[in-house]
């Protein structure tokens, strides 16, 4: 009896420095001012992406079901526009705008072009032999846009959309992400999570590369100055030393305790990122992604947040299910 007893403590003993083990290194501290606030939108669509005219007040938001969003004071109130496009029900992924030139971009193939900030939208016809349906969508200046489509074909026009250049000869296939700079390169994860691709303007085809661990890949992009950051399933973060897409720094497991995914990652400042994910999962790094801390008041909310998008320092927001919105609201502690 005494030897069983004994192994049996033994056990217990063991089963708590094991818990204590991995439940210390995958605890984060809570980050001590919650710059983010809730606010409440008109409808529970899945909001997928937010563009602003010149006016940094005037914005839009678009979202599946043909989900179309206004703002006039720089996303704290929004209301609903809704616009003729039949009894097909889109979902709308990006919206771009450079200056009051506008575009709104989706799927089933289409793609919306405004020249006055959106009080009037017209849509443009799209050849049927467009590889893919409209993606992203990026405005360049007055008629101009960049267009990529949800297999990796990208296209350019200069007069409005009445005629579209092919910029890479071939697809690059279903993707699952793709993020792109100013200067105007591309990073796509394939829908597999397998293998990741980049493109530079000049270029005959996307490069491929293959992910670096086990891992399937979950998104990908760049940070401020050009080096690459990566989330993998199992909640894994991983950053370039340099622009290099194969120069990667040791991977990082923020929180242990992650069951759900990492799905987005973006920069306030080049020191300050946020990372969003599942079940109101919200982490942030003030260092460059050295040290992480979890944003605990929004753990509450009953959402994946799957988008986080800064347009500068001061304004950023979070996208997540059913009309999820969070607004960033910069206090004297987090500006």
């Amino acid at each position: 009896m005494y030897r069983i007893l004994r192994a049996w403590k033994q056990f217990v003993i063991l089963l708590a420095v094991v818990f204590l083990a991995t439940g210390c290194k995958g605890f984060l501290p809570a980050v001590v001012n919650n710059p983010w606030q809730v606010v409440p939108l008109p409808i529970e669509e899945n909001m997928l992406d937010i563009g602003f005219t010149g006016d940094k007040h005037h914005g839009w938001m678009v979202g599946t079901n043909s989900a179309l969003l206004e703002t006039t004071n720089g996303g704290k109130t929004w209301k609903q526009k809704v616009l003729e496009l039949g009894e097909q029900k889109y979902r709308l992924t990006s919206v771009h705008f450079s200056g009051n030139d506008g575009w709104i971009a989706g799927q089933p193939s289409i793609l919306l072009h405004t020249s006055d900030a959106g009080k009037s939208w017209s849509r443009l016809p799209l050849s049927s032999k467009l590889p893919g349906s409209p993606e992203k969508i990026v405005a360049l200046g007055k008629d101009s846009a960049e267009m990529t489509t949800d297999v990796g074909a990208i296209y350019r026009t200069t007069d409005g959309g009445k005629n579209w250049k092919a910029l890479v000869s071939e697809a690059f296939g279903v993707m699952r992400s793709i993020d792109r700079t100013p200067d105007g390169k591309y990073l796509a994860v394939s829908s597999t999570g397998n293998f990741f691709s980049t493109w530079k303007p000049g270029q005959d085809i996307w490069q491929p590369y293959n992910r670096n661990s086990s891992r399937k890949l979950q998104n990908m992009g760049f940070a401020p100055d050009g080096h690459l950051w990566m989330l993998a399933r199992g909640g894994q973060i991983q950053f370039t030393a340099s622009d290099n897409p194969e120069d990667w720094l040791e991977a990082q497991n923020p929180e242990f305790s992650t069951s759900w995914g990492l799905l987005d990652l973006g920069y306030r400042t080049p020191e300050e990122l946020w990372v969003v994910g599942g079940s109101g999962n919200l982490l942030a790094s003030f260092d460059g992604g050295k040290t992480w801390q979890k944003d605990r008041d929004v753990e509450n909310i009953p959402a994946n947040l799957y988008r986080v998008i800064f347009f500068d320092s001061n304004t950023g927001f979070i996208m997540g299910q059913r009309g999820t919105l969070l607004k960033y609201e910069s206090t004297p502690q987090t500006a």
